[in-house]
């Protein structure tokens, strides 16, 4: 087992300089070597780094009212790990960036396995197809053992990791505040799930409230810490395309699922295809582009009890495409109420169909699969 950070205590304390960032306290070490010896360090040793005179100034004064022990008690006390660049737990692909976050707090736990991850992202104002996709393809890598990793926002991102979570895969929440602060409170319940088996990780120092200048920072941890970063859905305005340009500047791999032409939700994700990114409409397509299809592990999900009845037959293939509302699968079938619930029931509880959203059902993805038939031409024209 690799020796812990000696000087991690010191890394702690100076994140909480506030005009520190990753490049000037990666000076502060490059001229030191432990930050321990820096902790300690005369105004004029300091300048010596080549820090400008406020930056000096901010140090000198800050230090008498940051304790590094202090600091690590409060996070122990919180149940809030901590690593540094150093750490030799730190994300090996996120160390690799122009400026990688010095400090990671982190509730749960990293993995090496999380080194095969891929970033889902997207539009906050999601539609039910983007949710439905993020479902999909989050569920599907995560099941094939790549860590699904996203911002625990409302939307696609809560699509993703919840999609993860429900396959047993593992999926790591970055976030733009401190960890005690979760945003949006609503996603509390969900960020705890998470954590439990994964992590919600962010570079901020408990305390530090979510402002809108700290996602954008957020973001090229996403990217950064993965190979490749997936569109769901975005508009041109939507931050997942921050997201994107830092994953080409990390020199990652973009994928993007198309959406309707007519919609502005998918005008990011469609202008990005056009661009260059990888289409996408199946797992398949991210796994081979990323070389990892031979790396995927099935976690075991177990097989779907065979479809014997004639209406669940009919209802299954009527909710293969997009989810259906049960009024408008009652007068497509023409059965009773009764009958068509029923029957939804039992294929609910068999994992083949779910709810996706109030009422409306969807056929789940990977539990069945077209016969030969189903895939001529004919099946496939509009009646």
């Amino acid at each position: 087992m690799a020796e812990p950070v000696s000087d991690l205590k010191y890394w702690v304390a100076f994140n909480r300089i506030r005009r520190l960032g990753p490049i000037r306290l990666r000076q502060i070490e490059a001229r030191f070597g432990d930050l321990s010896i820096a902790w300690k360090a005369g105004q004029s040793d300091l300048a010596s780094v080549g820090l400008d005179r406020s930056t000096v100034r901010e140090i000198v004064s800050g230090r008498p009212e940051i304790d590094p022990d202090s600091e690590m008690e409060a996070l122990e006390s919180a149940g809030i790990g901590v690593i540094c660049l150093r750490s030799p737990e730190y994300p090996a692909r996120l160390a690799e960036i122009y400026d990688p976050p010095p400090v990671l707090y982190i509730r749960g736990k990293l993995v090496p396995g999380d080194e095969r991850s891929v970033a889902v992202v997207g539009t906050r104002a999601s539609s039910g197809y983007g949710r439905e996709m993020a479902t999909r393809l989050a569920g599907d890598l995560a099941a094939n053992g790549v860590t699904v990793v996203s911002g625990l926002a409302a939307g696609i991102d809560a699509a993703a990791h919840r999609a993860a979570l429900d396959v047993g895969g593992r999926t790591i929440a970055g976030v733009g505040s401190g960890l005690d602060q979760v945003y949006p409170a609503a996603h509390a319940d969900l960020a705890r799930k998470i954590a439990e088996s994964g992590a919600v990780l962010s570079e901020y120092p408990p305390g530090v409230k979510p402002h809108a200048r700290n996602f954008p920072r957020r973001n090229r941890i996403l990217s950064g810490m993965t190979l490749g970063t997936l569109v769901v859905e975005a508009g041109y305005r939507s931050g997942a395309l921050l997201t994107v340009t830092h994953a080409l500047e990390q020199n990652r791999e973009v994928f993007a699922v198309p959406g309707s032409a007519l919609s502005d939700r998918s005008s990011g994700a469609n202008w990005l295809i056009q661009q260059g990114a990888k289409l996408v409409i199946d797992v398949q397509d991210i796994l081979e582009e990323l070389n990892i299809a031979g790396l995927g592990v099935q976690l075991g999900l177990s097989a779907p009890a065979p479809v014997t009845g004639t209406v669940e037959s009919e209802l299954l293939n009527m909710l293969r495409g997009e989810p259906v509302h049960v009024d408008e699968i009652t007068r497509r079938t023409g059965k009773p109420i009764s009958v068509v619930s029923a029957s939804l029931t039992m294929l609910e509880l068999n994992g083949l169909v779910r709810q996706a959203g109030s009422m409306m059902y969807i056929a789940v993805p990977g539990q069945h699969r077209n016969s030969p038939s189903d895939n001529s031409i004919e099946s496939r024209e509009d009646s």
